[in-house]
Formats: C-alpha cells, structure tokens, sequence
C-alpha cells in the first residue's frame, strides 16, 4: 500500500479505531477483538479447512487466517490469505467455532462486512472473499476489487 495512501487514510482509520474497537492486553500480547455489528463472517467451508489445515500442522500453535488487502490486482484492491500463528495488536479478530480470522486495522475498512469462503473448483482451491459490501465489482476470479 503506497504511504500516501496510508497518510490520507491515517486520521479516519484512527477514529474509526476508537469507535469500534475494544482492546485487551494481557502480560505479553495485545489483542484487538471487533465490538462492531460489521464482523467479518467464515462460511462453515472456510471453518472445515482450517480445521483441517490445524490438524495437519506439525507445530503445537493453533494456526490462524489472515486476510489483507493490497493495492493491486486487476481492479484496483486484492485480497491476500495467509496463514500466521501470531496476533498482532493492531489486528481485529473474529472467531467461529474455534477459528481465528485476523484482519489488520488498515484492511479492516476495506472488508467489514465480507464473507469469507473456502472453494474448491476444477482449476483451483483457494479462501476467496464472496461477498463484500464495500465492494462495488471485481474480477471473475474474486481475488481483486474496486472500492464504492
């Protein structure tokens, strides 16, 4: 994401932040859980293949799923799934029946509201975002988006 983007974006996130946030700090981590009806939703698909992907993972760490969204694609955003085992502080974070989806505060405004999937299709299998109010068209794909 282009700094100047981030600086324009800066003062609203900041405010959108406090309004919508509830923070909690324990001894060594900092963890940001939603308080906002706008949650970003896991399809019972998506909850399936972390579980999977979880009791698969050769490390004692519960794994969780990040989503980010980049500047890029061929419609202007593109979303990034990644798997992390950390929360960072400025994360928000939505659970679904033991699954952690991690969203930063920045890609936050970019996807309340969205749904997260998991497909499997003939060319490929991969978490996609169906559904994103904030979204006003993308590409066939769904991996890349244009902003209302």
């Amino acid at each position: 994401m282009s700094t100047s983007l981030i600086r324009r974006l800066g003062p609203y996130l900041a405010s959108r932040f406090r309004k919508n946030q509830k923070v909690i700090i324990t001894a060594t981590h900092c963890y940001c859980y939603s308080t906002s009806t706008e949650r970003v939703h896991m399809t019972e698909s998506c909850v399936q293949r972390m579980k999977e992907l979880e009791g698969s993972a050769s490390s004692p760490d519960g794994k969780l799923l990040r989503l980010s969204v980049e500047t890029g694609g061929c419609s202007g955003f593109q979303y990034v799934f990644n798997l992390d085992h950390t929360v960072n502080s400025d994360d928000r974070v939505f659970e679904k029946e033991g699954i952690k989806l991690a969203v930063d505060n920045i890609s936050y405004d970019f996807v309340k509201g969205a749904t997260v999937d998991y497909v499997e299709e003939l060319i490929r299998s991969a978490f996609v975002v169906t559904e994103n109010p904030s979204a006003v068209g993308g590409c066939s794909c769904k991996s890349s988006f244009m902003m209302k």
